[in-house]
């Protein structure tokens, strides 16, 4: 059995991106915005690293991939559908080429 103090919390995007912005624009250190939130102070860190590096796109949500990746994701399927179909019809050019 666990104690409520090992479970793990979640915190939504808002949650998120709130506290990111009362050390960007409040003026106020990582390690007291962090103190005052209850979230320990390297959370708070990547938190903010990561809203640094995306501020659109930063704290997507479980389930959720960003725009860029889902893209990517996008275009890989499609790659491997085109390769799929072209080798079909090299095998059905071969059968033909064969039947002459």
């Amino acid at each position: 059995m666990q104690d409520s103090s090992s479970c793990r919390r979640k915190f939504d995007q808002e949650f998120k991106q709130e506290a990111v912005k009362l050390v960007v624009e409040g003026k106020r250190t990582v390690a007291d915005v962090a103190r005052s939130l209850g979230v320990h102070e390297n959370l708070l860190h990547k938190w903010k690293r990561q809203y640094e590096e995306d501020p659109q796109g930063s704290f997507p949500g479980k389930g959720r991939i960003k725009p860029q990746d889902e893209e990517l994701k996008r275009l890989q399927r499609e790659n491997a559908n085109l390769r799929e179909e072209r080798e079909i019809l090299k095998n059905r050019l071969r059968g033909d080429c064969l039947s002459l």
